[in-house]
């Protein structure tokens, strides 16, 4: 089957049959990915795909077997750092998919804002500046930033982060796991698991680690840092160390779960749920001291 390729320097909307997998890459702007019912899409005439405010280069649009490409001439990546250069800044654009919830995701993104939702596939977002935001991905999810922050809500799928300095925020996390690694970002996450057996995995250089917990939970915890402060709101838990290095240590109910945390001078704090609260509050920090941590302990 021979190639569609469209040259997009306008305002212009397409539609795709047989989408199975989506490639962006993108200077400024946003790229918005929703997976949407293939029924749905069957009836409004197949995927969609709208680019708006476009400024700089056209865009180039190719669509073979199943692989639906929105980007410039340069080849995937090969020239993107290219793009940082000042003559990069006039490359921008806003492109919305419609997709189907089944298609895997691949964003690249400099200084632009990325969205993607309701993908079941796997889903990449790499990027250098520009924010991420991920919203009820059930596939393997991959972020990786430079500055960026990434926020993940209610991600079911196993989730892989790297970053320098980007935060990362995990709202209502229910993967299978989490692995998380950066320089100077802070981590919060927010879990729940919902009685599956997860597996996270935080390592940061001088970030900030919070991890909130539903009580009860089942985990072997090992959280530890060089010069860094440790708290922890569970009572079943150790917590050990008086000058440099200090750990927290145990399990919580059955240990079927695991959480390591790992941080050379950045603080770790192990947060608990209040029973019976209805959702997460996104707004804790490594310092806010929640209800029922009475009789939790801090160096």
């Amino acid at each position: 089957m021979a190639v569609s390729t469209w040259k997009v320097s306008d305002a212009r909307e397409l539609t795709f049959d047989g989408v199975e997998q989506v490639r962006v890459r993108v200077v400024s702007g946003a790229v918005n990915v929703v997976g949407t019912d293939e029924a749905a899409l069957a009836a409004q005439g197949g995927a969609r795909l709208e680019i708006s405010e476009i400024k700089g280069p056209p865009l180039i649009v190719s669509f073979d077997c199943g692989t639906l490409t929105v980007g410039y001439e340069e080849p995937p990546w090969q020239g993107f750092l290219s793009w940082l250069e000042p003559r990069g800044k006039r490359r921008s654009a806003v492109v919305s998919l419609a997709v189907p919830s089944s298609a895997a995701v691949d964003v690249g993104i400099v200084d632009a804002a990325a969205v993607v939702s309701g993908v079941r596939g796997r889903a990449d977002v790499r990027g250098v500046t520009g924010d991420t935001t991920l919203v009820g991905l059930s596939g393997g999810v991959r972020a990786e930033t430079v500055s960026g922050t990434v926020e993940a809500q209610a991600v079911t799928g196993a989730l892989r982060f790297h970053s320098v300095s980007g935060d990362l925020t995990v709202v209502e996390g229910a993967g299978s796991s989490v692995q998380a690694d950066s320089v100077s970002g802070n981590m919060a996450l927010d879990l729940d698991p919902a009685g599956e057996a997860t597996d996270i995995r935080l390592t940061t250089v001088s970030g900030e680690v919070a991890i909130r917990l539903p009580h009860p939970v089942d985990a072997e915890v090992l959280a530890n840092t060089a010069s860094g402060r440790v708290s922890s709101a569970f009572e079943d838990l150790r917590v050990t160390g008086q000058w440099g290095a200090k750990k927290i240590t145990g399990r919580l109910g059955s240990g079927r779960g695991s959480l390591r945390a790992t941080t050379v001078s950045g603080s770790i704090a192990l947060l608990r749920r209040p029973p019976g609260e209805d959702g997460p509050d996104p707004h804790d920090t490594p310092h806010d001291k929640p209800a029922g941590a009475t009789g939790g302990k801090e160096l």
